[in-house]
């Protein structure tokens, strides 16, 4: 079902808050409270520096705050769900008490999921796409929290075309969240730009973005600086700011609905200009 990516939608969230998507572009501010994250690793890992990080994205335009306690980098040491839930849900709690911004728990675990969901978050952003742990498609139908469904190629094999892989992989992620009582509107997909994908796929995915909107849902992108980025610019992962809002444009002008980003600034500023464009067309 091809559908408008520009035309107004309400994404139902949970804990009672919503999101109007699709006339502009929406931010999502990137809040890792890990130590070992690929460009901010241990910058953000006390409470009180992670507090500061997200007022500060908030100020520059972030209407959602992703809120992440595993790195997802390639090679990292996974955690354990005690570990996670240590490190996010004092966040999640108490950004929840400012009550003016989104938040949203960035993992794959279903107890976390619903932990997070309980202590205020209003999001479960899955970058396993609901085949790590179908629970998170049960915690998300549950309690009503919108749910991002990432695609991802690792751990398997993939598909030799990258778009035919995306509707292979997240086809079978739709079937589990129908499965599990998850609402239509509830859902936002993700193409999971560097997840097991060269630099090549990458940018085919970018060019060919489009196509996707066949899937029927809103689109979340995150191509924060990424290391297919330092591939093309020749530079390291956190002089990569400009070249994400290269792609963010991009990604923008082709219906991508939420911009999952490092540097809120930056990308605000140059989605305003690709939403200047875009309104030209309306």
């Amino acid at each position: 079902m091809l559908i408008d990516p520009f035309s107004e939608r309400t994404w139902p969230l949970a804990n009672g808050r919503s999101l109007t998507l699709g006339p502009r572009a929406v931010l999502m501010g990137i809040l890792n409270v890990t130590p070992d994250s690929f460009s901010d690793g241990g910058r953000f890992h006390s409470l009180d520096c992670a507090l500061r990080q997200a007022e500060e994205m908030a100020t520059d335009g972030a209407i959602i705050i992703d809120i992440g306690g595993e790195s997802t980098r390639p090679g990292a040491e996974p955690v354990s769900a005690a570990e996670e839930q240590s490190r996010v849900l004092p966040v999640v709690e108490a950004l929840s008490r400012r009550g003016d911004m989104i938040l949203s728990i960035d993992t794959y675990r279903a107890e976390t999921a619903r932990l997070a969901v309980a202590a205020g978050a209003h999001i479960v952003n899955d970058v396993w796409g609901l085949q790590k742990e179908r629970g998170v498609a049960k915690v998300a139908a549950a309690t009503g929290a919108g749910l991002v469904i990432m695609h991802t190629g690792r751990e398997r094999e993939k598909l030799g075309d990258p778009m035919e892989d995306q509707f292979h992989f997240l086809g079978r992620s739709l079937k589990i969240a129908a499965e599990s009582g998850v609402a239509n509107d509830r859902i936002v997909l993700d193409p999971g730009f560097g997840f097991a994908k060269n630099a090549n796929e990458n940018l085919s995915l970018i060019a060919r973005f489009a196509e996707l909107h066949e899937l029927g849902h809103p689109w979340l992108v995150g191509t924060s600086r990424k290391r297919f980025l330092g591939e093309i610019i020749g530079r390291e992962a956190g002089q990569r700011d400009v070249g994400t809002a290269a792609t963010s444009v991009a990604l923008r002008l082709a219906g991508a609905a939420i911009f999952r980003v490092h540097d809120v600034a930056t990308n605000a500023d140059a989605l305003k200009v690709a939403d200047a464009i875009l309104a030209q067309h309306a």
